[in-house]
């Protein structure tokens, strides 16, 4: 993949470089001409026009949140099992999530929770979240392809100046979370376009325009010297000549403003903006860092042409000796909670919420037995996910858990489920879509007999 790196700013603990909130959001400052794309949307907005091509974003929460702390209290439970927090009500009678979520609260008719995923591998990896496959499932030659590059493949890009599978994932210390997943046997032309990463470097899955950082983007003469120079260096190397579609598409992506606005937020109301909070710039130790305001990149993204969007926020593995979990959950699920309440408010107030599908989880749960360290170990037995939008009937929970949160006692879900369901809301029919994989046979884009959920539709 092409990755666009900002520049490091300074060290955090563990082994996780800083990342500058600015290096990332100034990309936008240069114009390459044309319409600006904040002033299409403003256009667009006022005569009520909405975007007519479908789109999913993803959240991956890196290390496994819990689900008994996050949106299946438990509160008649031990103290040992139901925690610190308590549930509320919401706004659709009989659904109750944890006291830390006051904003999705209020406006539990537009998400749907998933108490009952119950498949997880798991392994601390993001590769289920991406995918829908388990790590050991058996795998066709060239590998299982990521869930954006399905769609992008099937669907194809909106327009030329965006591509349709677009990622915000940020390499991390634990190298498996920051990983976007791949075309696989779909080839590299699938692979998700990564607009974040940590330093530059240049290889033959990722390359960098070396020496321009997100910082520097802002300046036409730097990157039109930065383009020069790096094809005078490919021409020499013959790179050029070899370069693949993929390959060049990208630099063709790169030389338009779209893909620059709608990563600019300086070009967003600020209004709008401020809703989702603020940035917290920092790596999570071997996370990724607080970037909630992703979550309105990955909107503007979608509206400028992505098809699907991949991010991953923050670190949600809180078990160690430090008993972190519920003085980590203070911090981190108020900002959740901003965060995701703007994200779906801004697709209702534009008339994209039957358009974009939005899904949050982590890759598997967390035990209900709160441990020596007053924090909760992994537990793949049930976990998680919140989804939104994408014309699913909202306002209701799926599954449910037995009274100690330990396993699903109604309606066991699985990854691919979900997938199957996104799919759906995007357009695509996984059940009886195949493609030929590198040596002849058919694949589909999950396994036979599973299908969307159908409460959601």
């Amino acid at each position: 993949m092409l990755t666009i790196s900002g520049r490091s700013t300074g060290q955090n603990q563990g082994y996780c470089d800083g990342f500058s909130r600015r290096n990332f959001l100034t990309i936008g400052g240069m114009a390459l001409g044309g319409l600006a794309l904040p002033e299409v949307l403003r256009s667009e907005a006022a005569a009520g026009v909405a975007s007519t091509h479908k789109g999913i974003i993803n959240i991956y929460l890196p290390g496994g949140p819990s689900h008994i702390d996050l949106w299946d209290q438990k509160p008649e439970a031990p103290a040992e099992i139901r925690g610190e927090f308590r549930p509320i009500q919401t706004n659709v009678p009989g659904i109750e999530i944890c006291e830390m979520f006051p904003r999705m609260a209020q406006m539990m008719d537009k998400f749907v929770p998933v108490r009952s995923i119950s498949d997880a591998d798991g392994r601390h990896d993001g590769y289920q979240c991406m995918t829908g496959r388990r790590r050991g499932d058996r795998t066709p030659p060239g590998g299982w392809p990521a869930a954006g590059s399905w769609v992008s493949h099937i669907q194809g890009a909106v327009n030329g100046a965006v591509p349709p599978n677009v990622a915000l994932m940020y390499a991390t210390g634990n190298k498996t979370w920051g990983e976007t997943g791949d075309g696989g046997y779909l080839g590299v032309a699938a692979n998700p376009f990564n607009l974040v990463g940590r330093e530059a470097r240049s290889s033959n899955a990722s390359m960098t325009l070396q020496g321009i950082t997100l910082e520097r983007l802002k300046d036409r003469g730097s990157l039109v010297k930065a383009f020069d120079q790096f094809k005078r260096d490919a021409d020499t190397t013959g790179v050029m000549e070899s370069m693949d579609v993929y390959g060049q598409q990208a630099m063709g992506i790169l030389t338009s403003s779209d893909l620059a606005n709608a990563l600019d937020l300086t070009k967003e109301d600020p209004a709008i903006v401020a809703r989702y909070g603020a940035s917290q710039e920092k790596f999570q130790r071997d996370g990724a860092p607080k970037m909630i305001e992703n979550f309105c990149v990955a909107r503007r993204l979608i509206e400028a042409g992505a098809r699907y969007v991949s991010l991953n926020y923050s670190r949600w593995d809180w078990h160690g000796g430090d008993g972190m979990n519920f003085p980590r959950s203070r911090e981190e699920f108020p900002l959740l909670d901003q965060g995701l309440s703007a994200l779906v408010t801004d697709l209702h107030e534009r008339g994209l919420d039957r358009d974009v599908a939005v899904v949050v989880w982590g890759e598997f749960g967390r035990t209900p037995k709160i441990n020596q360290n007053n924090s909760r170990d992994h537990w793949p037995q049930v976990s998680c996910a919140m989804l939104a939008g994408g014309g699913m009937t909202t306002g209701q929970v799926i599954g449910s858990t037995n009274r100690y949160g330990e396993y699903a006692a109604e309606r066991p879900v699985k990854f691919q489920e979900v997938f199957a369901s996104l799919y759906k809301c995007a357009g695509i029919d996984s059940s009886n879509t195949r493609i030929f994989d590198q040596s002849g046979v058919p694949q589909y884009l999950v396994d036979q007999g599973v299908e969307p959920m159908h409460e959601l539709f």
